[in-house]
């Protein structure tokens, strides 16, 4: 797993997960465009009252709105502690690590939580990845097939020896290449062999609602990778039954669209062809719009010959996460919601946390989170453990 050298400094968006959420939108001078993996980042100040936002690219990597990112509430009815995983992030949807653990401040109830202690989390995960394979017209087909293997390759570099991985491709049906299994070697294995027919439907539909359902027994931090162009041609389910799919699951969904890099591939053949026929337009936006739903993100990216960035925010996206855990002063009915609301500030002053870009700039957000839990639901939460690190003061 690469390691984000990028990612040092700050962040005012604290985004939480539950029965009713309430939050402040926030607004940020422009950062310079920098490639992540290439930036020149400033140390954050050693200053409890302020942080720095490292440069960071001036937009967002993925493709469409972000989808509402999911928060892991546990409480323990025995000992009264909450454990919150929640994520931080800027405009642009990048996690912001470094904020010291006295910026966070916890209420439950309207009380705060005096005893609360912040971790990082950078958990492993359970992968699926579901990759098209097939079509109706060989000569793009040849062209799916490249780049599909490519995207693939490029993502198994960047699971960790903890993640479980589980690939299946689809053209008439779905068929699992590989269970789920920690082995990279046979992972990049069940690749090799692969080639796309001459000829064959694009199920995606039936393909994605299958998938689903080989994800709902796995425990831990779960996630769809999907590779695909979205078109579908004789699917038994259709994209209705695709979003109930979707929002029953809970399973965020990350797409690689592959439509811009065929297109670009097909782009010199005769446009009066069967080609002119594939609805690239709405296949581009029902995938958008599985990966909003599903809590995903979705990347177009035009080749699929460097995907580092890509593959760098979405692990990111799934891994990471603070961690606050603090034993409740509530009482009371353990069936009745619970309100919880985070804040960062400044400990000295109890102002709001002040944040300014790489050159000092000031960065203008607000934030304001509301979020309910119920003790007695939230007791059964499976709140996997993963890789939790102490915040250095």
């Amino acid at each position: 797993m690469r390691t984000h050298h990028y990612l040092q400094g700050i962040a005012q968006s604290v985004l939480v997960r539950g029965v009713c959420v309430s939050a402040l939108c926030l607004t940020t001078l422009p950062a310079q465009a920098l490639s992540p993996r290439n930036s020149q980042t400033k140390r954050p100040t050693d200053k409890a009252g302020q942080v720095q936002v490292p440069d960071r690219p001036a937009s967002a990597l993925f493709q469409g709105a972000q989808g509402k990112q999911r928060t892991e509430i546990h409480f323990d009815p025995s000992t009264g502690m909450v454990t919150v995983k929640m994520l931080v992030q800027d405009p642009n949807g990048y996690f912001i690590p470094n904020i010291r653990r006295e910026n966070f401040v916890v209420y439950e109830n309207g009380a705060r939580q005096e005893n609360a202690t912040v971790e990082v989390e950078h958990a492993s995960v359970t992968m699926g990845i579901l990759l098209e394979y097939g079509g109706r017209y060989p000569a793009l087909n040849k062209s799916l097939g490249e780049d599909v293997s490519r995207a693939a390759h490029a993502f198994l570099d960047e699971i960790g020896r903890n993640d479980q991985v589980a690939i299946w491709k689809y053209g008439d049906t779905v068929e699992e290449l590989t269970g789920f299994s920690q082995g990279h070697d046979k992972l990049q294995g069940s690749l090799v062999p692969l080639a796309t027919p001459p000829f064959s439907e694009l199920n995606f539909y039936d393909a994605l609602v299958a998938t689903l359902r080989h994800l709902e027994g796995m425990q831990g931090r779960k996630a769809l990778l999907v590779v695909s162009s979205g078109l579908d041609t004789f699917s038994k389910a259709n994209y209705q039954d695709v979003l109930r799919a979707v929002h029953q699951s809970g399973v965020p969904i990350y797409v690689i669209n592959l439509g811009p890099a065929l297109q670009e591939h097909i782009s010199m053949l005769p446009a009066t062809g069967p080609y002119a026929r594939l609805d690239w337009k709405r296949a581009e936006s029902e995938l958008q719009q599985i990966a909003i739903d599903s809590g995903g993100r979705m990347y177009s990216p035009q080749n699929t010959y460097s995907m580092e960035g890509i593959y760098d925010d979405l692990t990111e996206n799934l891994r990471v996460r603070y961690v606050i855990t603090y034993k409740s002063t509530v009482g009371g009915d353990l069936n009745a919601a619970r309100t919880v609301r985070v804040e960062l500030v400044n400990p000295t002053t109890g102002e709001p946390l002040e944040i300014v870009d790489a050159n000092g700039k000031p960065v203008r957000s607000k934030v304001f989170v509301e979020d309910s839990y119920v003790p007695a639901a939230a007791a059964t939460a499976n709140v996997d453990t993963g890789d939790l690190k102490a915040k250095q003061e």
